[in-house]
């Protein structure tokens, strides 16, 4: 490969439709466009990417963009996506490339054989890590599923949906719906948060004490914060009329904290909403679902485990995730990777492969393949 493109400025970038099922968000908005042109670049977007998120062409091309057929928008030397690249894509992976997208490799080994068959340097959203162990990239995203975990749960709980005939959060003399919500990270704090807004019994677990501590002194209504284990797991899911699981290891796969046989203790025609799927889920009976046919019944239990749950508010997703991911391709276009990650650090987590080595520890755990360090992999 050509070292070059990793320290040279990029001066074509490339926005290709996504063609994940039911994936309708767009890595970039006009207003994006309009930045990267201004400051010297090319954008290259493919005609109808933003058709989904109520985005038309009209609006990229007055922005500057140049609206182009598939193959020329996944020629450009930094393409930036929404979600991994499909089998159909394979085919379009180069080594002269700079993929910037959300990976979840750990779920998708598949795509991590492609992207180091083709050499493509792959930078996943989900990984770029700040000093704090915050997840810049990936934050809006899990906010976002968060709160729909929530909405989606309320909904399939209703007995035409499937569910148990529960509104939520009861009513005058009646019990709301018990919620149990594992992992309070951004996704979980954010569902819990909704539900209970919603009044209902909401339980957060989490294993660190200290995270539940910061998160105190915002709690609201019927919620309880609950350090985990698993006699407390044992004993809290039977009674759960709705289950959230919200874990994360970044870059990693999602640890299994609920097997088969705690699903089968639960109640009929509950509900589990596995937001980690996109991280291999964190129940043992999740299987990946879409929008389209979002839920499928296991020992009596409705599972929805869609992998792109923010693809169901597309404008919103599209408009929170560009505000974030726009310095940063603005970094990688205008300066080259090598220098965007001397003055960026936490670009340096995220890189996940580069010329058929993988440079992040966590993916190359669940790859079961040996990590390089990613500096060594940029020079």
């Amino acid at each position: 490969m050509d070292s070059s493109l990793l320290s040279a400025p990029i001066a074509s970038i490339g926005v290709p439709t996504e063609i994940k099922a039911d994936e309708l968000r767009v890595a970039l908005t006009p207003d994006g466009v309009k930045e990267l042109v201004t400051k010297g670049l090319e954008v290259r977007v493919q005609a109808g990417a933003g058709a989904g998120a109520g985005i038309g062409d009209e609006a990229f091309a007055d922005a500057g963009a140049k609206l182009v057929k598939r193959e020329e928008a996944w020629a450009a030397h930094l393409v930036v996506k929404v979600k991994e690249p499909q089998e159909e894509e394979f085919g379009l992976l180069r080594q002269d490339m700079v993929l910037f997208t959300y990976l979840h490799l750990a779920a998708y080994p598949k795509v991590g054989e492609a992207l180091l068959n083709a050499g493509t340097t792959g930078v996943g959203y989900e990984t770029v890590q700040l000093e704090n162990g915050s997840l810049p990239l990936l934050a809006p995203m899990s906010e976002i599923a968060g709160r729909l975990a929530a909405q989606v749960g309320a909904h399939l709980l209703e007995r035409p949906h499937g569910g148990r005939g529960l509104l939520i959060g009861g009513c005058t003399g009646v019990q709301p719906a018990r919620v149990v919500v594992l992992g309070a990270g951004t996704v979980g704090w954010n569902a819990a948060r909704l539900a209970a807004a919603m009044d209902a019994e909401v339980m957060l677990l989490d294993r660190s004490p200290e995270r539940l501590r910061s998160l105190e002194a915002r709690r609201r209504g019927r919620l309880i914060s609950v350090v985990n284990s698993r006699g407390l797991l044992e004993r809290l899911i039977p009674t759960a009329d709705l289950l959230i699981g919200a874990v994360l290891t970044p870059g990693g796969r999602a640890p299994t904290l609920v097997d088969e046989e705690m699903v089968k203790q639960m109640k009929p025609n509950s509900v589990i909403v596995d937001v980690a799927i996109d991280q291999g889920g964190c129940v043992a009976t999740s299987q990946e679902t879409t929008h389209t046919h979002p839920t499928v019944t296991i020992h009596g239990v409705q599972h929805y485990a869609v992998g792109n749950m923010p693809g169901a508010v597309p404008f919103t997703s599209t408009e929170a995730l560009v505000s974030v991911t726009l310095p940063y391709i603005l970094g990688i276009a205008g300066r080259g990777l090598e220098e965007a990650v001397t003055e960026r650090p936490e670009l340096l987590s995220g890189l996940n492969t580069i010329q058929g080595s993988v440079c992040h520890p966590g993916v190359a755990k669940a790859l079961g393949l040996p990590p390089r360090h990613p500096m060594a992999c940029l020079r």
